[in-house]
């Protein structure tokens, strides 16, 4: 079974919206907040903890921690359904919309009468929101937005949550007997940001023990469709996951089917056909005589067509075959390659881990070098001071290789203010390792504004890493609207790498963002943003990200030697 922290998370949060739409007391609201955090990056599956370890949970009272076990015990708690039914079920949907909080949710059912997101729409059309205190053309254009951002994500999923579904199902049937190969295909193989069903493969030569066994795995709330060679379930969490059972003999031709993308498959087969051969989710065989020449691998399919093997990350048709054909296919940054995470944070600041677990975790997976990027003080909710962060310098320090080795930078997120100015003065800023600078806040400045605005932090020579550089929060926040076409060239000229976030709310930079600003010389750094000793392993998802922009280790500083780094990081310093 998967850890059930996710799921605590996000029924504390929605009790936490419950609590601020009914008028509740906010710093209860905000105790059910911090609670939902902590349990959403706590590193054991809180369904394993007994009450006292439940307690032991930064922000987790005993009421908190007796609901936690009464969801657990129930699958309910009686205090967030007597809540629920206090609150009209569209306004929880209202909701649901990004950009649209649980207070104006409720001041719009009150005021106007709306409970659905298409007599919200109705409402916007026909300018009727203009007229209540808080709203105005502003807030319509950002609720329009909000709804727009709803309505594309639709049934899809984050990228983190699709792989952690997947690979539990991979684990489970590769235990059946007579399972010669088992793995995910389609957009999740491709890391896509976003899944909308999952597709799964096993190579066997009985199908039934395979389908049987998926149609009884604990999460499954439904079976869809259920055949010799496809089962189509949908989980408890409403996800959609196709299972096909393929000949071994078949594998390698149903991989390259079943990953796609449908443009990258209709570019290999006009190939196929121009050479006279036939491909098919079956194998590669002669057009005339059908006869097959290849199936069992990819790499075989791929070569006998006179091309490399095509890691999925590329399969898009942006170029990819035409680039294969030249031999001039880049050698993508793996995640073997990336030496050490260059912006994290810890319980000093918003992380829920101290700095001495924080390393530990890094130490534990191998990095040469790990950096710490606690918050600087102008985001002022972090209450951060000098005198903190000298005294967390000294402990920084104090670890420095303590853990295989590991080196320890000591840096710090610096916040990006309005004007483009950052948190401190530069004789400060210089007892730092690297700055991490991000904006934070005033997302909805005019283009020309935001744009110089992180044009001017690029220029400031402490700033190493623009962090998180759109913003965006994928199906909840949108980018900003900057020039980054400018804010690339400008990274390219003061040599400021570029964050790829790998967060999978953020995966900012996105892919095609890469893509635009690898033409302009930009350098890059893939960082987990971690907030907990769990969000460590999301790096993973920002290397794939970065593979999905082209990029080589040679392109992202992160997978550089520590001496080649640090020379970067104080190359705009100077003396």
């Amino acid at each position: 079974m998967a850890r059930r922290n996710a799921e605590i998370e996000a029924l504390l949060q929605e009790y936490a919206d419950l609590v601020a739409i009914t008028g509740g007391d906010a710093f209860k609201a905000r105790a059910y907040e911090k609670a939902a955090r902590a349990i959403g990056g706590h590193p054991v599956d809180v369904a394993k903890l007994d009450a006292k370890a439940l307690r032991d949970i930064p922000n987790v009272g005993k009421s908190i921690a007796e609901k936690v076990e009464e969801y657990l015990r129930t699958g309910h708690v009686s205090a967030i359904e007597e809540t629920r039914t206090a609150v009209p079920a569209g306004v929880r949907e209202l909701i649901g919309i990004p950009t649209l909080g649980p207070k104006k949710a409720l001041a719009l059912h009150e005021e106007l009468g709306v409970s659905s997101v298409a007599q919200l729409l109705d409402a916007v059309r026909e300018g009727r929101l203009r007229d209540l205190k808080g709203f105005g053309e502003k807030t319509e254009a950002n609720i329009l937005h909000g709804i727009e951002l709803m309505q594309k994500a639709g049934g899809r999923i984050l990228l983190g949550a699709a792989m952690d579904a997947a690979e539990q199902i991979v684990a489970e049937l590769s235990r059946v007997e007579g399972c010669e190969g088992c793995a995910y295909a389609g957009s999740l193989r491709r890391m896509r940001e976003t899944i909308g069903d999952i597709d799964i493969l096993v190579a066997a030569e009985r199908s039934a023990p395979f389908m049987e066994a998926f149609r009884e795995l604990p999460d499954t709330a439904e079976t869809i469709v259920s055949g010799h060679k496809k089962t189509s379930v949908r989980t408890t969490k409403g996800l959609q996951i196709d299972l096909r059972v393929l000949p071994p003999s078949s594998w390698g031709a149903g991989l390259l089917y079943f990953t796609g993308s449908k443009a990258h498959n209709i570019r290999v087969r006009e190939i196929a056909v121009h050479g006279k051969y036939k491909l098919s989710e079956y194998g590669l065989f002669h057009a005339k005589s059908g006869r097959k020449i290849t199936s069992a691998t990819e790499e075989e399919i791929y070569e006998r067509l006179g091309l490399p093997w095509i890691p999925p990350t590329l399969r898009e048709d942006r170029g990819e075959i035409a680039a294969a054909l030249r031999g001039e296919l880049p050698e993508l940054l793996e995640d073997g390659d990336i030496r050490g995470d260059l912006h994290t944070h810890t319980d000093l600041t918003d992380g829920l881990a101290s700095l001495a677990d924080m390393v530990a975790a890094a130490a534990r997976r191998g990095y040469s070098y790990y950096a710490v990027t606690d918050h600087a003080p102008d985001l002022y909710m972090q209450q951060m001071t000098d005198a903190k962060m000298l005294a967390q310098r000294k402990a920084v320090r104090e670890l420095d290789g303590k853990h295989r080795r590991m080196r320890v930078l000591h840096g710090t997120e610096l916040n990006i203010g309005p004007d483009g100015g950052v948190d401190w003065p530069d004789e400060f800023l210089a007892g730092f390792d690297l700055c991490v600078a991000s904006v934070h806040s005033h997302f909805n400045q005019s283009r020309d504004d935001l744009t110089r605005r992180l044009v001017r932090a690029c220029e400031n020579p402490y700033v190493a890493v623009l962090g998180h550089p759109t913003t965006r929060l994928i199906g909840k926040r949108p980018g900003i609207d900057a020039d980054f076409d400018a804010v690339f060239e400008a990274c390219a000229r003061t040599g400021t790498a570029l964050e790829i976030n790998a967060h999978p709310e953020r995966l900012d930079l996105c892919d095609e963002d890469i893509l635009r600003a690898k033409r302009y010389g930009v350098k890059f750094a893939v960082n987990t943003d971690a907030h907990s000793t769990t969000h460590l392993p999301y790096m993973r998802y920002g290397v794939g990200t970065a593979q999905r922009g082209w990029l080589t280790k040679d392109d992202v500083i992160n997978a550089w030697p520590l001496q080649r780094l640090r020379r970067f990081l104080h190359a705009g310093r100077g003396s």
